[in-house]
């Protein structure tokens, strides 16, 4: 699909988005609008779909990244490990310094993140089987180990809830003052734009990369960091949202192949517009009440994922 189809595609559902909703708003009342009218727009709708847009491309480019760095398509920062330490440092920051600003928690999670996804990284040069479904579980043990570890210890000083409450993917809360932290993904976006060949040359293999003058082991870290900041950024702000980071830059290769600066600007689009109408499923499905987008996705993820295993299987035989 090209990818003016694509931006078409996503600002005919960001207009249909900002008319859907409890309160009563249809495009003639931008005519000439209440207060009311005005206040739910700007306080309500539109940070809703800002945030939307923010957490779908963000999440989808550093799927993408992760699958190249480590030459897996089934890896993402929800079966690496990456989210799953993010959450054990929201933890910390709960037991610690629960009086932490947004920020403060952001890059403890930060932390954690790179911390979890380096671990991951470190076993995966140890793991003699390189088979990509061997991977992707050996990467849900690990996130499964470090998720224990943060059930633990919740429990343990009373913070199952608290931590549990950053499970659920949820844009219903989005709101003015609420989503503002999501806009430090747009430089990091900018900065794997501009990474995007070295990380291409990274996906090669180290012996390959060196040969050609590549810093390996800078490249890979700079994606790390990458992907550890945009996913605390997210789980701080909207929450985890699975299999997004492993469908979008699936279902992009497909058709683009694996040259990271030709895929990047579809994955990021198409992760927005997976995102967005997931969204607006859930807000439809049980109106007036509105479903969580993790949910939403992980049901259609899910669906995508088999079929993407049906089909690899098919490719191989």
């Amino acid at each position: 699909m090209k990818l003016s189809y694509m931006l078409g595609l996503l600002v005919v559902l960001s207009a249909i988005y900002l008319f859907i909703g409890n309160s009563d708003l249809s495009p003639l009342d931008l005519l000439h609008p209440t207060a009311i009218q005005l206040q739910v727009l700007t306080v309500s709708r539109i940070p809703k779909l800002v945030s939307i847009l923010l957490a779908g491309m963000s999440m989808s480019v550093i799927g993408l990244i992760m699958q190249q760095l480590t030459r897996n398509r089934f890896v993402s920062p929800t079966t690496a490990g990456t989210m799953d330490s993010a959450r054990l440092g929201i933890l910390v920051t709960l037991m610690w310094m629960p009086a932490a600003p947004p920020l403060l928690k952001m890059l403890v999670a930060f932390a954690f993140a790179l911390g979890g996804t380096l671990l991951f990284m470190r076993i995966l040069e140890h793991v003699k089987f390189k088979e990509p479904i061997y991977i992707a579980l050996l990467g849900l043990m690990v996130g499964n180990i470090i998720s224990s570890v943060t059930t633990f210890f919740a429990y343990k000083n009373d913070l199952l809830q608290n931590v549990s409450s950053w499970l659920q993917g949820d844009f219903s809360t989005m709101m003015k003052g609420r989503y503002e932290m999501l806009y430090i993904s747009l430089p990091l976006l900018v900065i794997a734009y501009l990474y995007a060949n070295r990380f291409t040359v990274a996906g090669m293999g180290e012996d390959f990369a060196t040969n050609l003058g590549l810093s390996y082991r800078k490249v890979v870290n700079i994606g790390l960091i990458l992907v550890s900041s945009i996913s605390a950024v997210v789980l701080i702000t909207v929450g985890s949202i699975p299999f997004l980071g492993l469908v979008v830059p699936n279902l992009v290769t497909l058709y683009k192949g694996d040259d990271l600066r030709s895929t990047l600007p579809h994955t990021a689009v198409l992760g927005a517009v997976f995102v967005l109408c997931c969204d607006i499923l859930g807000q439809l499905i049980i109106y007036p009440y509105q479903l969580p987008v993790s949910l939403t996705v992980g049901i259609v993820g899910s669906v995508l994922f088999l079929y993407l295993l049906v089909r690899r299987k098919a490719d191989q035989t």
